[in-house]
């Protein structure tokens, strides 16, 4: 599974050099670019984003303000033509710190200290069993082990944090995942994510809204921006 990124920064070139680099790197995938904060936090609120390469110097509002601002954010590599935020940079537990022009060399040493910095217990969290039609499960790390899940036991995921609870018919289990990773294994034909918090199991529906869906006794909210797709599907 790649990482997915996301590169942030008021300078095209800079963008664009930054874009060439991700596409040299197998590990990462990018899903969006950015010119400002403000486009970068809709952004981060809609996608499932792992990294982001953010500029420093921008108008309207600095990629350390707005760092500040983000409740959940992402791994952050800084990029910036300036040494002297590197003190304040580091404050905030940015992966590291690229000066601009960014060599591929130095983003590929930034990139591996990403991959350092992550739990390996996040990395191997996941083993999926490709979809047959026969034996249909997958692994998540919890309490110290690897945990069998059959697809159609789950009801649906709840993303807390860092964390996924994934409620079961007759148990749940916590993993230190991201809801995004979770999506990203999950069988499209069976699961949907309907709210940024809340992937839900199709044929485990018991009824829906156009504003919720009720699975297994639990209602569970659409969100605004997953509404159109989520009834599309569940009328189809």
């Amino acid at each position: 599974m790649k990482t997915k990124c996301i590169i942030v920064d008021d300078e095209p070139l800079a963008i664009e050099a930054i874009r060439m680099h991700i596409q040299k790197t197998d590990s990462l995938k990018l899903v969006g670019t950015c010119s400002d904060a403000i486009k970068a936090f809709d952004l981060l609120r809609n996608t499932s984003v792992d990294l982001m390469f953010l500029d420093i110097e921008m108008p309207e509002m600095t990629g350390l303000e707005f760092l500040k601002s983000l409740k959940n954010p992402p791994k952050v590599i800084l990029t910036t033509a300036y040494r002297e935020y590197a003190v304040q940079a580091f404050d905030l537990d940015v992966i590291d710190y690229l000066l601009k022009p960014v060599s591929f060399t130095r983003f590929l040493q930034a990139v591996h200290k990403y991959f350092d910095a992550i739990p390996q217990n996040a990395i191997k969290a996941i083993s999926v069993h490709p979809y047959s039609g026969v034996e249909e499960y997958f692994f998540v790390k919890a309490d110290k082990k690897n945990v069998k899940i059959r697809y159609r036991e789950v009801l649906y995921v709840e993303g807390i944090k860092d964390y996924v609870k994934i409620v079961c018919i007759d148990r749940t289990i916590v993993s230190k995942l991201m809801i995004g990773n979770m999506i990203d294994i999950l069988p499209e034909d069976q699961f949907i994510r309907i709210h940024r918090s809340y992937i839900i199991c199709i044929p485990n529906i018991n009824a829906y809204s156009s504003t919720s869906v009720e699975v297994h006794g639990k209602e569970i909210p659409i969100g605004r921006n997953y509404k159109h797709e989520t009834l599309n599907t569940l009328r189809q």
